[in-house]
């Protein structure tokens, strides 16, 4: 296990659960399930179930510093790879990817995000075992398809190729982002498509040829700095170059280019939580006779059903006369609107931010 190592991204700012979910304390550092844990603290949990903590890494902005310090206090921040900004997911990987190889050139690196649900813990297990051993044994670069029950619009898919090259191990075929309902439709149909989990596993040498083939300039950038990475200069070095890097994710700049790709497919119950409807759906514990769920404080519900009330910690909402609404607060901003029209919330912290202003988001 020496050999294999993690990162866990924790930098994005949950803007699609605004104003629960704020730029000062988003997404994955709240507890959406009830659990006493974050989504970043039950992902690192599990991840410590399969990588020596030591090999763990997480990937995110200066500004949650504090936030990481508190909700992993073992965490060495040595450790902790800070962003001077937000530029998607391929400057990141390569941060993360030039560290680890400087410590360890055998490393097998697997990559996840913070804020996703599993369900079935075994077979998660298991497929990341698989995941490390493949990477180990081929010089490849591995994503993890979910296999999909429904036509969503809101993932990206992946296209499996004919042959089975191992038991649910395929080569890929196609990436497609985010298709329409009908698309999605066939994709379903077909079986021959799977969920983009953005979950990833390569060795550190199959990554960094890849970053040198299908993204050069930002490889030299990074390659550069061998010298300063795990020394005190390092965030310096990092600070100086990251404002040269595109904002380009690792998905469409590198994935969807190489010929090496391969795909687990697998079903462990999983989510991304990436809206309220998802929350709503995996939240049937929590509901209550009337089907409404409270994240964090406290509601009084009458003549209302199936909604989706989230407050903070001590605060208390009385609600009635209304159904299938999300109502949702921070400090200093309540937002109430349809849970079916809830892909709109992007655009009202855009309206915000033009109108009102960064504070209140």
């Amino acid at each position: 296990m020496k050999d294999n190592f993690c990162v866990i991204l924790a930098g994005g700012v949950g803007s699609r659960f605004w104003p629960y979910s704020t730029t000062s304390e988003p997404k994955q550092f709240l507890d959406f399930l009830g659990t006493g844990r974050s989504l970043l603290q039950m992902t690192y949990d599990r991840v410590c179930k399969v990588v020596d903590k030591e090999n763990v890494y997480i990937s995110t902005n200066r500004k949650y510093k504090d936030l990481i310090r508190e909700q992993l206090p073992s965490l060495p921040e040595s450790n902790i790879l800070f962003e001077p900004s937000v530029r998607n997911t391929a400057p990141c990987i390569a941060y993360a990817m030039y560290k680890i190889k400087a410590i360890n050139e055998n490393a097998k690196i697997w990559v996840t995000p913070s804020d996703h649900l599993i369900l079935k813990e075994g077979e998660y297990i298991d497929t990341v075992n698989r995941g490390f051993q493949f990477v180990a044994e081929n010089d490849c670069l591995l994503t993890v398809g979910i296999k999909p029950n429904r036509p969503e619009t809101a993932y990206g898919y992946i296209q499996i190729g004919e042959n089975e090259v191992d038991q649910n191990l395929f080569k890929v075929k196609t990436f497609t982002e985010k298709p329409n309902v009908d698309l999605a439709k066939i994709f379903l149909e077909s079986g021959e498509f799977y969920w983009n989990s953005s979950m990833f596993f390569w060795s550190a040498k199959a990554i960094s040829e890849a970053f040198e083939l299908y993204m050069t300039e930002l490889a030299r950038k990074f390659s550069d700095g061998k010298a300063f990475y795990n020394t005190p200069e390092e965030q310096g070095f990092i600070d100086k170059i990251y404002q040269s890097c595109t904002n380009n994710s690792i998905d469409y700049q590198i994935l969807e280019k190489a010929q090496n790709v391969y795909v687990i497919t697998a079903d462990f119950g999983w989510s991304d939580l990436g809206s309220w409807s998802s929350v709503f759906a995996l939240s049937n514990n929590r509901k209550d006779k009337n089907g409404n769920v409270v994240l964090g404080g406290r509601a009084m519900t009458y003549e209302s059903h199936d909604n989706v009330i989230a407050l903070q910690n001590g605060r208390l909402a009385v609600v009635q006369g209304v159904e299938n609404m999300v109502i949702t607060e921070s400090d200093n901003v309540l937002l109430i609107c349809k849970r079916e029209e809830e892909n709109r919330i992007r655009q009202f912290v855009n309206d915000t931010k033009v109108q009102v202003g960064k504070e209140y988001l």
